[in-house]
């Protein structure tokens, strides 16, 4: 089921998505990167991973990954993938595609582009058109970069696992336009820390069978049903909304909606979320802050205290600074309109 057409069908669309033009830069950007063999990709990661290998040929290798379907794409690319590293050279992977398990189903992955070295390393490369600027970019964009690239690490490494003389390179290539130019450049990403949370994450996602077996009999996503059926399917699964959902899925709309009328900690953020302990509403927050709820001795529940604290001693001191600039203002004003004559008995 496209979540999209779910989530229209819930009165929630989601109206987002990358402009057209963003769309026709990178791609145009990507084939720049790409051309006459990948030679200037090969060249930028010689340079940056090359090891103590030899420099890549301008025929370094490039398989054919054409299959049906992602299945068949997924196992001509793994063929590819065994065969470069037995063959012991340069070969260039473009959009190959991976598999990974995810919640105990397929999902099928499809990165810009994965080199096979000689020694059998086998490196992620990721091509984004955003600006590198005096050899820095944004960082948000970087991290956002290399979560994706840990989950093609992760992937990789379940073929790797059954290679032999193959090795997943935790150093992913990013590619980049230099400056404000169309003229690309490149840096290295370390992506252990986010394929470490990306594996603890996976493994703690609930399997879809399981989900499934928790629904009621007769649930069904059919974006035909009336809206007060399809929405009580919906709410029958759990949301796990955060604010970043809003940039990565089509349903972030309507769990946003839903997390707010439960007044869930979670739509403020997952890092507001970590720092609350257990408290889990808003309404429970502004509670324990007031002194109402929670234990005084929870460290959380004390801070809460604290910062309430602090902001009404703030706002008693912003009133006060108010009364007294206002009492001078009218004395000024008294004064201004004063006659000329009692102005000069003063």
């Amino acid at each position: 089921m496209d979540k999209g057409v779910l989530a229209t069908a819930l009165g929630s669309p989601a109206p987002f998505g990358q402009s057209q033009f963003a769309f026709m830069r990178g791609n145009a950007f990507e084939a720049k990167v790409k051309a006459d063999g990948g030679a200037e990709l090969l060249r930028l990661l010689y340079e940056r991973l090359g090891g103590g290998a030899e420099a890549p040929a301008g025929d370094a290798a490039a398989p054919d990954l054409s299959a049906a379907g992602p299945e068949g794409r997924a196992a001509r690319t793994a063929l590819a993938l065994r065969e470069a590293t037995a063959a012991g050279g340069w070969t260039l992977l473009d959009h190959p595609m991976l598999a990974l398990e995810v919640a105990g189903s397929p999902a099928y992955l499809e990165p810009d582009a994965v080199v096979v070295h000689p020694d059998g390393r086998w490196t992620v490369v990721e091509i984004k058109s955003f600006p590198m600027i005096d050899a820095s970019t944004d960082p948000s964009k970087v991290g956002a970069a290399a979560r994706q690239a840990a989950v093609y690490v992760l992937a990789l490494e379940r073929v790797a696992a059954v290679t032999e003389g193959a090795e997943v390179g935790h150093r992913v290539l990013l590619v980049c336009p230099k400056d404000f130019s169309n003229l690309p450049t490149a840096s290295v990403v370390d992506v252990r820390k986010q394929r470490a949370v990306t594996r603890r994450q996976l493994t703690r996602l609930t399997r879809v069978e399981d989900i499934a077996a928790a629904l009621p009999e007769g649930t069904t996503f059919d974006p035909a049903c009336p809206p007060e059926e399809l929405d009580a399917a919906v709410a029958a699964v759990p949301p796990a909304y955060a604010p970043e959902c809003l940039a990565a899925c089509e349903l972030a709309f309507h769990c946003r909606a839903r997390s707010r009328a439960e007044g869930a900690v979670e739509t403020l953020g997952r890092s507001v979320r970590g720092e609350l302990g257990g408290l889990t509403t808003v309404a429970g927050v502004l509670a324990a802050a007031a002194g109402k709820e929670g234990d005084p001795a929870d460290p959380t529940v004390a801070a809460l205290r604290r910062a309430a604290a602090l902001r009404a001693e703030a706002l008693e001191s912003a009133e006060a600074l108010r009364a007294v600039t206002a009492g001078s203002a009218a004395v000024r004003h008294a004064g201004a309109g004063a006659p000329e004559g009692a102005a000069a008995c003063r």
